[in-house]
């Protein structure tokens, strides 16, 4: 083996002898230098002082933990003027000043720090024979210095939620280099005109739709280009579509009603039998029933004229709810989600093995099941032969249809004039038909949604003139308020899509420290983590 590869840096240290035991190896090493510089004026000298011993701390061989015994030395400095009389030699590429670790050992602590954080961090450490703590990985790590970024030419800004809904700070993101540049405490805009104001040079500053970041950069970076994301110029449109369509709830309603009669086959079956209520459904019911209290008393109030904020504070419901309750003109019952089941595509055999041949045996369905590419359990066979068995046969519900149902809610139609899926055709047009103010709203939406996707900035000036002909004109007008950034989405290919990658990243650090989040720590990591 190399001397090379046992010491820090043979440059600065030579290998006298190795000495071992069963639970540590030692390297004792000495100076390879003759004579050192004084770390105030930086002059070498070759008066010896004294010598003594360090013992420090080294990477673990194989999990055994290394000592090295370093024989070093103190100089008289004989520079005139120099007020250091006596100094230690440094070694720099070796051991800090007054550190009990070499360099490498520290920097493989670093490492461990920004990959894992203290506790996980010391816990694989321990495992490889580095003897440490959670709180020490994360005290050396707050030693480390920041290194100031060069200003990118590219920039991208998003804020992230130290708690969602309460208290946010702000990600720099060099969109060039692919890699976050600085982190901010909150997400003022002070704060980012700040860091603009210390990084002149900028072109580009993509961002989502908020007025903080667009006043920042318009007063500290007014030669750059200000890029709207896209993505949240869609979601705009997407929360725009949805607080009309609110307010047009019974017309949504009523349509998808019309389609689902007009598209029912009529089955003759025996009704069924009346059956106890399970305790999931009363559940459901009891709470049904309290909502539609409370709905009626906010109708009440609403009736009389009370205004909206004065109906929350009185029964104490979200004003939100009460402005959503407002608008949808009758009580908004709860989507049912229906869950499907693995055994779906296989329930025409399970009947006819059941009902048909009498082959009652779950274990054996099960195996037969399995010879056709059923994946699931033998369990999933049981529960399922068990509610064939305790109901009707005659009522048993037929496999669930490949195309959703459509329930009428004003979120759900969004998605559906946005996409137009072919099973949605009739729904649409039965919403046309009644009502044209919607029709003309989605067919600027749809329009709009084609803008940013094909980035055909052609069409913005027609669309601005058409759209505020519809019940989008309030959409339209804060798009006109910010029309340049909006035009440099459709014409350059810059977006915040990275930028929201790295917000995932630093949410995955921030949770993976379990509590210790502090600022300077999670902007250590979030900066220097690979």
């Amino acid at each position: 083996m190399q001397a090379s590869t046992l010491l820090p840096d043979v440059a600065e240290v030579a290998l006298e002898s190795i000495r071992s035991d069963r639970s540590t190896i030692r390297l004792l090493v000495h100076v390879a230098r003759p004579e050192a510089l004084c770390p105030l004026c930086s002059h070498s000298s070759t008066r010896v002082h004294s010598r003594y011993e360090r013992k420090l701390a080294d990477l673990p061989w194989n999990g055994i933990p290394v000592q090295v015994i370093l024989h070093t030395r103190r100089f008289f400095c004989s520079t005139a003027g120099c007020s250091q009389r006596v100094f230690t030699e440094r070694l720099p590429h070796t051991v800090a000043p007054y550190a009990r670790r070499t360099k490498r050992l520290s920097q493989a602590m670093e490492w461990f720090t920004l990959a894992l954080g203290g506790e996980a961090g010391a816990r694989l450490a321990r495992r490889i024979g580095v003897l440490t703590s959670g709180d020490t990985l994360i005290r050396q790590l707050r030693h480390r210095r920041l290194v100031t970024s060069a200003t990118p030419r590219m920039l991208g800004i998003d804020d992230w939620a130290w708690r969602k809904g309460q208290r946010y700070g702000t990600i720099l993101c060099d969109l060039e280099r692919r890699k976050v540049i600085d982190l901010l405490p909150d997400r003022s805009a002070d704060s980012v005109k700040a860091w603009l104001d210390n990084h002149p040079g900028i072109e580009i500053v993509s961002r989502d739709r908020a007025s903080a970041y667009a006043e920042a950069a318009r007063d500290s970076a007014p030669e750059a280009i200000q890029v709207a994301d896209r993505w949240h110029l869609l979601r705009n449109l997407s929360e725009a579509l949805h607080r009309i369509l609110q307010s047009k709830h019974a017309v949504l309603s009523q349509a998808a009603n019309a389609v689902g009669e007009r598209n029912q086959t009529p089955v003759q079956i025996e009704p069924p039998s009346p059956a106890a209520p399970t305790r999931v459904e009363k559940q459901r019911q009891a709470s049904r029933s309290r909502r539609l209290a409370r709905y009626d008393s906010v109708m009440e109030l609403v009736r009389q004229g009370v205004s909206q904020s004065e109906i929350s504070r009185t029964l104490g419901v979200d004003r939100r709810t009460v402005r959503r309750w407002t608008r949808a003109g009758l009580f908004p019952e709860r989507a049912r989600v229906s869950r499907r089941s693995s055994l779906d595509y296989f329930a025409d055999y399970l009947r006819q093995r059941y009902i048909e041949d009498g082959c009652h045996n779950a274990s054996n369905l099960w195996r037969e099941l399995r010879e056709q590419g059923f994946l699931g359990s033998s369990s999933i066979v049981r529960q399922w032969i068990h509610r064939l068995r305790n109901g009707p046969r005659k009522h048993v519900a037929p496999p669930p249809v490949a195309n959703p149902k459509i329930t009428g809610t004003p979120r759900q139609t969004v998605w559906l004039i946005l996409q137009q899926p072919a099973e949605a055709r009739d729904y649409l047009e039965e919403i046309s038909r009644s009502c044209p103010e919607i029709e003309a709203c989605a067919a600027a939406a749809r329009e709009f949604s084609r803008m940013i996707r094909q980035r055909d900035a052609s069409a913005w000036p027609g669309w601005v003139r058409s759209a505020k002909n519809t019940t989008l004109k309030s959409f339209v007008s804060s798009l006109c308020r910010d029309e340049a950034a909006v035009l440099a989405a459709l014409q350059l290919p810059w977006s915040n899509g990275q930028v929201e990658g790295q917000v995932h990243r630093l949410k995955l650090i921030k949770r993976q420290m379990y509590g210790r989040a502090k600022f300077d720590l999670l902007r250590l990591r979030v900066l220097f983590a690979a």
